[in-house]
């Protein structure tokens, strides 16, 4: 694979651009991607994001990388509004539920695990929580302090934006300049305690009835949310790693102030190349829980919601996430899921075909050619819709061999079974799913064909066509060939 290695190129949003990616290391990737703040159920655009860095993760390993991936939790810190000031989110849920904050951490871990297990997402190297790193984050925070680029104030630790910025661009990756920053920052509750009101918390003191605290060299208090990432990656990835992920809306004050504080902690810019998918929308509209235009995971699996016209399976979902770049903003409604489910089944429904096809003397189609347009599309920036289209022209071949009407020579069989099952199941991490329409018709319809073969078998033509004809009028369609039975 090392000719495919050696093309692949991915949008930095650093550099604005596709740049060839060179790993740090030969033959090694650090990848580390933003986690949930586990306070309530996970919603469908952060399963996006995680879907589309499992198929990044995926496609890095399948070209032979050894990776390190690396999905945070973060149980802490991560106030409302994602301000320096307010309520701990989890906190605020522990109170209304009237729960331990840890339990709320815990139930919502599960849910969100559970969720990515059902879309068949692979689980991270390392999932570590930023409460189980508060060392890492205090030792950090008094490295920036030593550097000059931080501090104290009323037992609370900031980050000098200023000072850094005079000897780095912060606002680098949003494209923010910081005049603009400063002209458009409104008065916050607290913010007599800063210096500039664009710096950011790295320690907040806490309050007698704060829940989540710890003791620091500046008093008892909790992490700042931006810190946290900055502490783990560096952590188990060091102080320069390859690949930072996250949805697009982290970019500007989340990654940006990452950036800020690994370069004022350890000399060097912390990221090689960042990555940013997009975002969600439900029938054209902004997905808000405040407006009433959300929809659950769960909820779209069971069809119990206002929204979907019938529940679809996580494979469903995630096929149709697959047919948009992660970088574009893709829009469910519930004839787009309808749509990719036909196109789902009509892919699975190949890949069984491709296993019992029967090999020629020689290939009509140059098989090499449409296995390489696999990987050309992977390696443009991981476009997996591209990918998809380049799939389904070898799904009309694969029709065309079970037809009879092209042939398929016997080492491009197995090339073509090989390379389709590594792109389906494991690039895409599209599984057969039993929950999709024809995943649930398998065992009837093996019933109904061996029932029709047993009364071809004893010349009961008028049973045979009977059976025919009221599948064609549900809209199966049965072929005889002289390779057996198919329906679709």
């Amino acid at each position: 694979m090392s000719t495919e290695k050696e093309g692949l190129k991915i949008y930095n949003s650093l550099a604005g651009t596709k740049e060839k990616f060179i790993p740090i290391n030969e033959g090694f990737v650090g990848l580390y991607v933003c986690g949930p703040t586990v306070y309530n159920n996970v919603h469908l655009g952060n399963c996006r994001t995680f879907i589309s860095f499992d198929m990044v993760y995926r496609y890095l390993h399948h070209l032979g990388f050894k990776v390190r991936y690396v999905r945070n939790i973060t149980d802490v810190g991560h106030l409302v509004d994602d301000a320096d000031e307010g309520e701990d989110k989890i906190a605020k849920k522990a109170r209304l539920e009237e729960l331990e904050p840890m339990e709320i951490v815990q139930q919502y871990t599960l849910d969100f695990h559970n969720v990515l297990e059902k879309f068949n997402t692979v689980a991270p190297n390392i999932e570590p929580t930023a409460t189980g790193h508060i060392i890492e984050q205090i030792e950090m925070i008094k490295a920036i302090l030593d550097n000059g680029f931080g501090y104290e104030s009323n037992g609370s630790v900031y980050f000098d934006v200023e000072k850094y910025n005079a000897s780095h661009p912060y606002g680098e990756l949003s494209g923010r300049k910081i005049e603009d920053l400063l002209s458009n920052t409104r008065d916050l509750d607290g913010q007599d305690e800063k210096n500039n009101p664009l710096d950011f918390a790295l320690w907040k003191n806490a309050a007698e009835e704060h829940i989540m605290k710890w003791p620091s060299p500046w008093g008892v208090g909790f992490p700042g949310w931006h810190l946290e990432c900055s502490a783990m990656s560096t952590k188990y990835l060091g102080e320069q790693f390859d690949i930072h992920g996250g949805g697009m809306d982290l970019k500007f004050p989340h990654h940006e102030c990452e950036i800020a504080q690994g370069t004022a902690s350890n000399g060097v810019s912390p990221v090689k190349y960042w990555m940013h998918g997009n975002m969600l929308t439900l029938n054209g509209k902004k997905m808000s829980k405040s407006t009433g235009n959300s929809i659950l995971p769960a909820e779209l699996f069971s069809g119990n919601n206002e929204f979907m016209e019938k529940p679809f399976g996580p494979m469903v979902v995630r096929f149709f996430m697959m047919q948009a770049h992660y970088r574009s903003p893709l829009d469910f409604t519930s004839e787009a899921l309808t749509a990719a489910e036909k196109g789902y089944d009509k892919l699975m429904e190949a890949m069984r075909s491709l296993e019992v096809v029967k090999a020629g003397e020689q290939s009509s189609v140059d098989v090499k050619a449409m296995v390489a347009s696999f990987y050309e599309a992977m390696n443009d920036d991981f476009n997996a819709p591209i990918l998809v289209a380049k799939l389904f022209d070898a799904v009309k071949y694969i029709n065309s061999i079970k037809d009879g009407n092209q042939s398929i020579g016997s080492a491009d069989l197995q090339l073509l079974q090989k390379e389709m099952n590594a792109f389906v199941a494991g690039v895409l991490g599209i599984r057969n799913d039993s929950s999709s329409s024809n995943g649930k018709l398998n065992p009837v319809m093996d019933l109904v064909l061996d029932l029709r073969q047993e009364a071809r078998a004893n010349k009961d033509w008028s049973t045979s066509d009977k059976i025919r004809d009221g599948l064609a009028n549900a809209g199966i369609v049965v072929k005889d060939t002289k390779d057996g039975t198919s329906w679709s």
